[in-house]
């Protein structure tokens, strides 16, 4: 039996047998960005978010998940597209606000918030996420001082979660938002505390790859939302139901049918009841903006047979991309798309393991893969590489530095 292909990759173009990035041989990237690199396809951006728009429910609000990918020229290009951006840390509110964007159109979400955290965020006006009574006294107190009434949302933690999710961020024990059960009586204290509700934010899970089960995930959210209202301190303005699209990362992965999710979404927002009416319904999405956009290249510097094994040893490794050298959450290594960029296709092939510059074994960018043969100077390309990359990677292991990162 044969091995399952990678999903397609729809961002790059290729042109005499090279792959293109925004029309540009990468080989000549390279040469002028220098290598280990990130580039970023802006055209996909664009796509990407116009392909979601046609197919969501106009009613819904698109917000872009920093976290996902914090580069400069990429937040501020997709800014420009989404309806608003959502932010983990004091950093991250800096660089939203940086865009332009309005603090009625950023959020602040995220457990563990510092005082200065929660004092920028007030001066700012932007919406707060609460994420425990703690913190809501905390803001409180900040708010009284400033004398400011900041918007804030509760973050809740649902009795459900997101089935078959890569990560569950819901049900059972979690450190992010307050259990549902513990909600009520969290609400009834908002307004004393010079707090002003906007509204709900539920996250169950990110990278899904079924349908069916982020379908049944908004809808339980919805539902939940319904039995929350008579606990409200005030209108529902605001709702974030989440994300959780996922991309093929491996072998065997597919790409989501958005239309499926949106026209059923449309028909879940179409039922809702009066007290949705002023209500903005937001879905965050970070990765699957961004992660299909970027690709990591790094050059070949040595090729050597170990044992019978080639191995391709080149420039970059898993200070940049943690989630590709399997690092990053698997259990299981497996690898993500590669190939060689410079000679996309060939007659003759051999069996090869990629790996880094770095004096570890953990530092493999691709195992046993069936590429075109490469030699020293060579090009490989490392797809999916747009999100929880640079930003979630080591730079600083070992010395080595950052990688250099362009939107093209």
């Amino acid at each position: 039996m044969s091995a399952k292909p990678h999903a397609p990759i729809f961002a790059f173009g290729q042109s005499e047998n090279c792959l293109t990035v925004g029309g540009v041989n990468v080989k000549e990237l390279s040469q002028k960005y220098g290598t280990p690199l990130f580039l970023y396809e802006r055209k996909f951006l664009d796509q990407r978010v116009a392909k979601l728009r046609a197919a969501m429910p106009d009613r819904l609000s698109i917000h872009y998940a920093v976290k996902a990918n914090p580069f400069v020229d990429v937040v501020k290009h997709i800014s420009g597209l989404c309806d608003g951006l959502d932010v983990a840390s004091k950093g991250e509110l800096a660089l939203a606000l940086e865009t332009g964007t309005k603090p009625k159109d950023i959020s602040f979400a995220g457990p563990g918030k510092r005082d200065e955290e929660l004092e920028a965020a007030a001066s700012s006006g932007c919406l707060i996420v609460l994420e425990s009574l703690n913190e809501a006294k905390r803001l409180g107190a900040i708010a009284a001082r400033l004398n400011v009434r900041p918007p804030v949302a509760l973050r809740l933690n649902p009795d459900f979660e997101l089935k078959t999710a890569g990560m569950r961020m819901s049900g059972g024990p979690k450190p992010f938002g307050v259990d549902v059960e513990q909600a009520p009586d969290i609400l009834r204290q908002l307004p004393e505390l010079g707090l002003d509700f906007q509204g709900l934010h539920i996250f169950t899970g990110s990278q899904n790859l079924r349908e069916d089960a982020l379908l049944e995930a908004y809808e339980n959210i919805f539902a939940l939302v319904d039995r929350l209202l008579p606990e409200l301190p005030g209108p529902l303005n605001w709702l974030n139901i989440g994300g959780g699209l996922g991309v093929p990362y491996f072998p065997g992965d597919t790409h989501l049918d958005i239309g499926v999710i949106g026209g059923r979404l449309s028909q879940t927002i179409d039922a809702l009841g009066s007290s949705y009416d002023r209500c903005e319904i937001v879905m965050e999405l970070g990765r699957y903006l961004v992660a299909e956009a970027g690709v990591y290249i790094c050059e070949i510097v040595d090729k050597k047979i170990s044992r019978g094994e080639i191995f391709l040893i080149t420039d970059g490794g898993l200070h940049h991309q943690l989630a590709a050298s399997g690092n990053f959450g698997q259990i299981l290594r497996k690898n993500y798309p590669v190939a060689i960029a410079n000679k996309l296709s060939g007659s003759e092939k051999e069996q090869v393991n990629i790996v880094g510059c770095l004096c570890t074994p953990l530092d493999r960018l691709g195992d046993k893969l069936d590429l075109p043969k490469a030699d020293v100077g060579d090009v490989v390309a490392v797809f999916l590489a747009g999100a929880y990359g640079a930003s979630a990677s080591p730079a600083d292991f070992l010395g080595h530095g950052a990688a250099r990162e362009v939107l093209v």
